[in-house]
């Protein structure tokens, strides 16, 4: 028999309720679960516990699932790209920024040992890491407890600017398919993981990156494997132009054209649609095509409104009937956070606050990634359910007053209250520190990382310029 872990009398628990199709708060119930799964979610729990949590002070909610991260690399641009946009590229720090800082071997251990810190101190427990596989990362990945979908990247070619305002792409068919037969040993190897909890994706990393059959190709091994596939598409301004450009479709609409939108889909970002205000664009019903695919859209609001841009909006996309999915595409990987600024965003965007709420978002954050991973035993807090479990700290003075306990998270506390989280049954996060990973340690090797990593810019970049010149600092140094 499997050790059992009772929560008891907890003062909340956000269960779901599968007669409503949503979430609810119950108060002053047991929750009971092992690694198996969930057991008991209800008052009076009267089975053998090893483990006994008093819940009286304590929020109990399922572990959040982020679709969408970046944890090998973002965690390397702390400080450098907060608020730097190429201002002749509509401000995105894509093509001219993100190329010219890059972890070597060390610093990718080192930016995995923040992010998924990171992550898990702000409640997620299953994660999906879209990153360039490197050695070692399936261990990783495990070691730290969580449940991963790997999604390990490839394409046709590489964008890269030569003088700050033209995007041009070098291309290299044969590399996108030698990229896409890794990434299907990657997929075949962490499926045979003994941890038990990787998972594999299909994910050609950019709309504009991948030919048209490197792009089929993916798509339908996604669907031999009953796998998801993910894209960024529609991330940036001059990507829809140069896929307008190419195709004379939006991103979107050339994904449906080429056959790729489906309920196993997810977008990347998804913010240059034809109704957004920027394309100017005549409307070719991109928000009524994701709808009717069941095609996921991914929302990482924070790494876009660094540079003033912003989805138009979360409760447009909610209410055509889009999926809507949660990720960190960028440092921090704080997971509360992000839905915080979706919040903000999306009520600034729509000019009304009732289109983005925490009830969206936090729904985003479970269901709706769920969905998009096709798991219906996580993100929720039912019976036989996956053991995924986060325990929130209401008496953490910046939950109080609890009148409300998501909204106290979501918009005051965010991962200082995450007291103890567990994934299958097993905890990495005792008293709001990880178990699974020495945090400070990784901070610290990545900070001598990013210094090599800064020494090698004016070598990058198409300008030759140093750290400072591309990314000035708040203030001027002085000496003394």
């Amino acid at each position: 028999m499997n050790p059992v872990t009772l929560v008891r009398n907890a003062r909340f628990t956000v269960a779901w309720d599968a007669s409503k199709n949503s979430h609810v708060y119950r108060t002053g119930i047991d929750v009971a679960f092992d690694s198996g799964g969930i057991l008991h979610v209800g008052p009076n729990y009267t089975g053998l516990a090893a483990t006994v949590i008093e819940g009286t002070d304590l929020m109990v909610m399922p572990g959040l699932v982020n679709i969408h991260s970046h944890p090998f690399s973002e965690p390397m641009n702390k400080g450098m790209w907060d608020e730097i946009g190429s201002p002749r590229l509509y401000n995105t720090s894509l093509y001219e920024y993100l190329t010219v800082l890059r972890p070597d071997a060390e610093g990718v251990r080192a930016c995995y040992g923040v992010a998924l810190s990171e992550l898990m101190l702000s409640g997620v427990t299953t994660l999906v890491d879209l990153s360039i596989p490197s050695e070692g990362w399936l261990d990783t990945l495990a070691g730290s407890g969580m449940r991963v979908c790997i999604a390990p990247m490839y394409r046709s070619g590489r964008w890269l600017t030569r003088n700050g305002h033209v995007v041009d792409y070098e291309w290299d068919e044969a590399a996108g398919y030698t990229g896409l037969e890794n990434a299907m040993r990657q997929i075949d190897l962490a499926e045979q993981h003994p941890s038990g909890r990787l998972s594999g994706m299909m994910t050609p990393a950019q709309i504009d990156t991948c030919t048209e059959g490197l792009l089929r190709d993916s798509y339908a091994e996604s669907e031999r494997r009953k796998i998801p596939f993910q894209i960024h598409a529609a991330q940036s301004l001059s990507e829809f132009h140069e896929m307008t450009r190419r195709t004379g479709m939006t991103p979107i609409e050339w994904m449906g054209h080429l056959g790729l939108l489906g309920p196993r889909s997810i977008i990347g970002h998804g913010i240059f649609l034809d109704h957004h205000p920027w394309t100017h664009w005549p409307e070719t019903n991109d928000l009524a095509r994701l709808a009717e695919a069941g095609t996921t859209v991914a929302h990482c609001p924070t790494v876009f409104a660094r540079r003033g841009i912003a989805l138009n909006d979360f409760g447009r996309y909610r209410r055509a009937g889009v999926n809507m999915g949660s990720g960190t595409d960028v440092y921090p990987h704080n997971m509360l956070d992000e839905l915080r600024l979706a919040s903000y965003v999306g009520r600034v965007t729509a000019g009304s606050p009732r289109g983005a709420t925490v009830n969206h978002l936090f729904t985003a954050a479970t269901i709706g990634g769920a969905t998009a991973l096709g798991r219906g035993d996580i993100g929720r807090l039912a019976l036989g359910c996956r053991s995924d479990i986060v325990l929130v700290d209401c008496n953490h003075p910046a939950m109080r007053p609890c009148h409300d306990p998501l909204y106290s998270l979501v918009y005051s506390a965010s991962e200082r209250a995450v007291k103890h989280v567990f994934v299958d049954g097993a905890q990495i996060v005792r008293d709001g520190k990880v178990l699974t990973i020495d945090y400070p340690a990784a901070a610290a090797a990545l900070e001598e990382a990013q210094a090599r990593g800064l020494a090698a810019i004016p070598a990058l970049d198409w300008a030759h310029r140093d750290a400072d010149t591309i990314a000035p600092p708040c203030f001027p140094y002085e000496r003394g």
